[in-house]
């Protein structure tokens, strides 16, 4: 049974406050294009991240609205910025790094916002009973191809909206050749 990947590029979730104090207020985020999961797109909107040692322009803004802003990045990216923040699950933001966060009406300040995304793979409730797994679990992901590699601790997912595909960074992907759309499978740790 194979499982689609989804190359994840740096982006951020903004909270309501802050895409005010960027974009202006009453902003509603502007659909570019619908994402892989359920409800959620990619917003026209595009900021830039400061950190002390470096800015990247033009980071997608993905919807919706979140109640808490999530700035995600990869470790090369975290390198270009000079910060250093923590691999993280999705939403666990306590202790995560900061970052400013620059936009065309204003700036924020972000504090326990930044991580880099656990690789992780969304699936809905069937799936996870088709593959043998449980929200929460880690499994063995094999990656075929001239690259290929077995990446380990990939955390599972599971909520009913959510559509079968692994996410990965870009860093990762890269390192095994990885593109969106490609198939990847569970195979048996070997820790």
């Amino acid at each position: 049974m194979k499982i689609p990947v989804g190359v994840s590029s740096r982006h951020l979730h903004l909270s309501a406050a802050d895409l005010a104090t960027l974009f202006g207020p009453n902003r509603q985020l502007q659909k570019l294009r619908d994402l892989s999961q359920t409800g959620q797109f990619a917003a026209m909107e595009v900021v830039t991240l400061v950190g002390p040692k470096g800015e990247i322009p033009n980071v997608r803004v993905l919807g919706p609205a979140r109640a808490r802003t999530q700035v995600e990045v990869s470790f090369s990216d975290a390198v270009k910025l000079g910060i250093n923040p923590p691999v993280r699950d999705s939403g666990s933001l306590s202790g995560a790094g900061s970052i400013r966060i620059e936009g065309p009406m204003g700036a924020v300040d972000a504090e326990d916002a930044v991580i880099i995304a656990w690789r992780h793979i969304h699936m809905a409730p069937t799936d996870a009973a088709l593959f043998g797994v449980a929200d929460k679990d880690k499994v063995s992901i094999y990656v075929g191809g001239d690259r290929g590699m077995t990446l380990h601790h990939v955390l599972v997912r599971v909520r009913p909206d959510f559509r079968l595909e692994m996410h990965i960074d870009t860093d990762e992907a890269n390192a095994c050749g990885l593109r969106n759309g490609d198939l990847v499978e569970i195979c048996p740790a070997k820790d």
